[in-house]
């Protein structure tokens, strides 16, 4: 018994080494690009409001594009696991247990990050666009490595435009839709046009 489990375990250790260095083909294109179609109609909608709500409450901001993210990330989950189990088969598990382990700590440090601030300082909410951006750019950086190469060029979009938000906001120190909306909008359909043209296959 004791060999068995030992057997097993190298085999699971093997087949997780073997994921980590194999390109991750999960990711939908289409479900990518809804996404990023969705942030700039957010951004269109909410902005009339924002706009006679100058001084609005952040706790709102944040709902609004956390339930954004919340439909985006699902949309995407599930094509990718659809997806998975038809391109990496006998390895889905693996592949996306190191897909997810490449982006979850970015997307736990946004969260952290978001709820601490808007407890703690929400006048100082006006940050959080370009904070966001940043540590999303973190996330791109991390998977680069087993998407095609081309997503290091979506990962510098991010750190581009997180920066430019920050220093933007800085000067009026409001929430613009936009500053979301047009960033997160334009690099998810990059993120989608990349894997289209990386995976060599048509979109779904």
């Amino acid at each position: 018994m004791k060999e068995l489990q030992q057997a097993l375990a190298e085999i699971h250790s093997i087949r997780s080494h073997v994921a980590r260095g194999t390109e991750f083909r999960g990711y939908g294109p289409a479900s990518i690009a809804a996404s990023g179609v969705l942030a700039l109609l957010v951004a269109a909608v909410q902005a009339p409001w924002t706009a006679r709500h100058a001084n609005g409450d952040i706790s709102s901001w944040v709902a609004i594009w956390a339930g954004t993210a919340a439909v985006s990330l699902l949309l995407s989950g599930l094509e990718t696991l659809v997806r998975a189990r038809r391109v990496h088969r006998g390895f889905v598990r693996e592949m996306i247990q190191s897909a997810v382990e490449q982006f979850l700590p970015a997307l736990m440090v946004g969260l952290l990050l978001t709820v601490v601030l808007v407890r703690v300082s929400p006048q100082e909410g006006w940050i959080l666009p370009g904070l966001w951006q940043l540590i999303f750019s973190l996330g791109v950086f991390a998977s680069c490595r087993f998407l095609p190469r081309q997503m290091f060029a979506v990962g510098v979009w991010y750190l581009a435009t997180g920066l430019y938000c920050l220093a933007v906001a800085g000067a009026t120190r409001t929430l613009s839709p936009w500053l979301m909306g047009i960033p997160f909008g334009v690099g998810q359909l990059m993120v989608a046009a990349v894997l289209h043209f990386g995976y060599g296959e048509s979109l779904e």
